[in-house]
């Protein structure tokens, strides 16, 4: 029940002259969906993955156990338009979290419901953005995992549609003026319109007026520029000054524009570059008190918060407010100026090794002036203030063990309250986080996040023996692996075993230079941090090769595949969840052409060469005695394409000499981002049991 019947997969004379170099691609048919052979390999593959997973035998405790912990549920901080507030809460029966209002009056009422828009459970809400007066509500839906957001707004008032829909607004912002009668967003140009395979590409700028025919939208910006380009907009509390903002793909560095709308039209902005060509990523905001406020990693990879006059954007005009910490990253600020308050704050929040912290500030020279004391080593989510100023301040905060909260800062005490915790009552196991160091091929020093039961530890933090362990790393795009709230993490650590999250090159946690230290030709970086990982595992006592599992999705699913293909003798198992793997043709399918920025793209040949130095489809090739592997991909994913994981599941059903299970488990309906819980449910519980079975462990009685 391991392998496949090769005549279902037949390995083809397919090879690619790419320059100088030849490179064989024998699954190539696995990319066509309506391929009859693609259509008889994908129904065995079903087959198989349903007849092993009949012999999991912790499946049930699991998928329980996983329901009881989301049961927790979640809730936002506020967005605040005067006295009216917007939040998203999720309870412990619901599917989907819920947009709400309370009203001035503080009456609370369901904005948006995706189980209301669609029973199914399939429509998730993507996005949301109130009117500068909180009277109008734009929201984005996408149905089926596709994530093609289609735009409408809503009367807050009395729920009616005013507007909309707008489809091809995939990943939109929305920046009203005030008044609400139009907006600023981002819009593709129509399919007809262009080359074919570039539908998800060519996105413009456009100025709509509220009830009119997208059809007639103004142009304002993107003609002529890269196809892959995504742009952002943003339009000041008063209506003045409009923001624009560009950026190649996912490149770490973006061009941007300023233009004074008292001085030019709606329209027809005149738009003042404030970087173009620089290598450095830069946000704007005009605060209340004037100051053009610029967020940005220009000389400063860990982050600098400088201050200028709007009418001057410019670089030369910067001066530092808050400089670059050392170590700590910046992530963001809120300013507090209510008229309450002798002297007007910032708050800053950062990350220091991947743990957060706030620290007040005087808003004129920028000095320090305290700190606020948080619930725990935990994350910070985005810091919010009332758009008209005030006093207070609100933030979501989470870690291991404590679900979504909202905290609550008065700047007139300087003091940190609860001001609204996630739902649900649960029942969270005890557990013992440690942040250890370990040290990669290349003598860099990396970090880890190592979690157990409280009693598989000593008091000095070491294992009691080796147990089943699941290894879990990213290292890509400068995103960062912080403490969280996991259903997952926890309903394995309360089933004996150790889960243990490595922050790799290639992400944020130590800023930019992190981040870039880990992308392009210094990728195969993070796959030695990861490897690192698990040796210090496997050298501290924590596990062994039979018990070691590798978990990772998206970018985070190359890298387990590079770990599989590179170190097979490290690990038991791998849970591969939609992944990129085929490095040399990446580029032609889903979002990739936005991510050569990031990887390198296999038309040039010296970063075809990085490329395929790692290429986890590539080098399956090999026969060798590979771990046991469940692919995990969805339908609906217009982001990564499941034809990756179909390829090398093949190529691993061919290869591998170890006997173990090679399997895929396909899900339709679904994207590579929200999903209803009973999906999440459904999908955790398949990968723990897997892991569960492929390493040993054997859950204590429940």
């Amino acid at each position: 029940m391991s392998r496949i019947d090769p005549g279902l997969a037949p390995r083809l004379e397919v090879v690619d002259q790419l320059g100088d170099v030849r490179v064989p691609d024998p699954y190539r048919w696995l990319e066509d969906t309506s391929d009859q052979r693609t259509q008889a390999w994908s129904a065995a593959q079903d087959e198989l993955f349903v007849d092993h997973r009949a012999g999991w035998p912790t499946h049930t405790r699991f998928h329980s156990r996983l329901s009881d912990l989301l049961a927790a549920g979640m809730v936002s901080a506020p967005i605040w338009r005067g006295d009216r507030r917007f939040f998203m809460r999720r309870t412990a029966e619901q599917e989907h979290a819920v947009l709400l209002t309370v009203d001035p009056d503080g009456r609370e009422r369901v904005l948006i419901d995706p189980m209301a828009l669609d029973s199914s459970g399939l429509t998730t809400l993507d996005s949301f953005q109130p009117s500068k007066e909180g009277d109008l509500l734009a929201y984005q839906v996408s149905e089926g995992g596709t994530e093609e957001s289609v735009i409408r707004v809503m009367d807050v008032v009395s729920g009616e549609i005013v507007d909309g829909p707008i489809d091809r607004a995939r990943y939109s912002p929305i920046a009203f003026l005030p008044g609400g009668k139009a907006y600023y967003y981002v819009r593709r140009l129509p399919p007809d319109e262009l080359p074919a395979g570039e539908e998800q590409f060519h996105r413009r700028v456009w100025l709509h007026q509220l009830g009119a025919d997208p059809d007639t939208d103004v142009l304002v910006f993107g003609d002529g520029r890269k196809a892959t380009e995504y742009y952002g907009v943003s339009v000041s509390r008063d209506g003045r000054w409009l923001v624009v903002s560009a950026s190649e793909g996912t490149a770490p560095r973006n061009d941007l524009w300023l233009a004074d709308l008292s001085a030019s039209p709606t329209a027809d902005p005149a738009l003042v570059p404030v970087q173009v060509d620089v290598d450095a990523q830069t946000g704007l905001e005009v605060g209340r008190d004037g100051r053009l406020y610029v967020f940005t990693d220009l000389d400063a990879p860990r982050g600098r918060v400088c201050v200028t006059d709007p009418l001057q954007p410019t670089v030369e005009h910067w001066r530092d407010l808050v400089p670059q910490d050392p170590v700590a990253v910046l992530d963001g600020f809120a300013i507090l100026d209510g008229s309450e308050l002798a002297e007007p704050v910032l708050l800053a929040s950062w990350t220091r090794h991947a743990v957060s912290e706030v620290t007040v500030h005087d808003l004129a020279t920028g000095a320090r002036t305290g700190s606020v004391d948080l619930p725990g080593l935990g994350s910070v989510g985005g810091v919010i203030e009332r758009p008209e100023g005030g006093h207070e301040a609100w933030f979501g905060y989470t870690d291991h063990v404590t679900p979504s909260s909202v905290q609550h800062f008065d700047a007139r005490t300087r003091t940190v309250s609860l001001w609204a915790s996630a739902p649900g009552v649960v029942d969270v196991p005890s557990v013992r986080t440690q942040q250890v160091t370990y040290t990669s091929r290349d003598g860099t020093t990396v970090r880890m996040f190592v979690l157990s039961s409280a009693g598989a530890v000593d008091d000095d933090g070491r294992p009691d023996r080796p147990r089943p362990t699941i290894l879990y790393g990213y290292g890509g795009f400068g995103l960062s692996l912080t403490p969280a709230y996991s259903a997952t993490v926890l309903a394995w650590l309360e089933a004996g075993g150790v889960y243990a999250i490595a922050n790799l090159r290639g992400g944020g946690e130590e800023g930019e230079d992190w981040h870039r230290a880990g992308m392009l030709g210094h990728k195969q970086n993070v796959f030695d941090d990861f490897h690192a990982a698990a040796q210090w595992l496997l050298d501290g006592g924590w596990t062994t090769p039979g018990q070691l599992s590798v978990s990772g999705g998206s970018n985070g699913g190359l890298l387990v595949g590079a770990a599989l293909t590179q170190r097979p003798d490290l690990f038991a198992a791998v849970v591969c969840s939609a992944p990129l793997l085929d490095m040399v043709r990446y580029e032609h399918y889903g979002l990739g052409a936005t991510w050569n920025v990031e990887y390198g793209s296999a038309d040039v040949p010296e970063e075809l060469s990085w490329l395929l130095s790692y290429s986890p489809y590539h080098a399956a090739e090999r026969a060798q005695a590979y771990p046991a592997v469940l692919f995990t991909v969805f339908d609906g994913d217009t982001r990564v394409d499941p034809m990756h994981a179909r390829k090398m599941c093949a190529a691993l059903q061919h290869s591998t000499t170890s006997g173990r299970p090679v399997l895929m488990r396909a899900e339709k309906d679904v994207g590579h981002g929200a999903r209803a819980v009973t999906r999440a449910v459904d999908l955790s519980a398949d990968a723990l049991a897997f892991t569960a079975a492929c390493t040993g462990l054997e859950p204590p009685a429940a």
